[in-house]
């Protein structure tokens, strides 16, 4: 895994984002380096999901550079757009499945859309085999998703992401909704995946379980920017009062949220 002495694969630097009056960042700076897991933290509404998607082209920004892998994001066209999010995974919350496909449709849905002229049939299905093997979703292939549990749906979508062979996996919310087994599967899935594959990893969670089993580095958002960077054992060590309220489960008081770092 690269260090923080070498050149970040992901970094953004002094983005700004708006909605109308609404401002999401202010000066978003943050560097991610290749085969991390950083993990994504922050209060509702501080535009964790929002830079995911403005790393994958899905939302542009307002001012500042967003550089992956030495390419900025801005500007790029449809076809730069694609090659991109070839790369880069996104898995969505919900899992985002089709419910009229079978499973197997549903892993093999990009790599048909993208790899047509370039993958045979066979290829392509070997490959979804070989995905939902790995995130234990063996035999599943005639299901339909209503026929899944909720764990099951996330792992489905995590097969349809590690399909592509991906670079970077966005994770969204990955454990959301599901009971604690299911969550400690899917937390050593996202580890297995960063050990045996080498893929570069950000988990956006409010799960303080997920967070810390997860990461080698997590990120703290608050009022537009990154409010703290660190490994673990420096977010369980710190005395920050705003960052002790997400670790403990605490609520902050007047005086120290006196910059409005949790909104009321």
């Amino acid at each position: 895994m690269a260090s923080d002495s070498q050149a970040p694969l992901i970094s953004f630097r002094g983005v700004k984002k708006a909605f109308g009056e609404k401002v999401v960042y202010d000066g978003l700076d943050l560097d991610v380096y290749r085969g991390e897991t950083l993990t994504i933290l922050g209060p509702s509404g501080c535009g964790k999901s929002v830079m995911l998607k403005m790393l994958i082209g899905l939302i542009g920004y307002d001012e500042g550079s967003i550089v992956f892998d030495g390419n900025e994001i801005n500007g790029m066209g449809l076809a730069e757009l694609s090659r991109l999010r070839i790369r880069i995974a996104y898995l969505f919350q919900s899992a985002a499945l089709f419910d009229s496909m079978t499973v197997e449709d549903n892993v093999a849905y990009g790599l048909r859309e993208r790899f047509w002229n370039s993958m045979s049939e066979e290829d392509i299905l070997a490959r979804v085999k070989k995905s939902l093997e790995r995130v234990g979703l063996e035999g599943t292939e005639r299901m339909m998703p209503s026929d899944l549990s909720g764990g099951m749906r996330k792992r489905a979508g995590l097969a349809r992401t590690l399909a592509l062979e991906p670079d970077v996996l966005l994770y969204d919310e990955p454990t959301t909704g599901l009971d604690p087994i299911n969550t400690a599967r899917i937390n050593e899935l996202i580890l297995t995946i960063q050990r045996e594959l080498g893929i570069t990893s950000l988990v956006v969670t409010h799960d303080m379980g997920t967070a810390f089993h997860v990461a080698n580095r997590m990120c703290m958002l608050g009022k537009g920017r990154v409010h703290m960077v660190g490994k673990p054992e420096e977010f369980r060590a710190t005395r920050d009062p705003f960052v002790r309220a997400f670790v403990e489960g605490t609520v902050l008081d007047e005086r120290e949220n006196a910059h409005g770092l949790v909104p009321h």
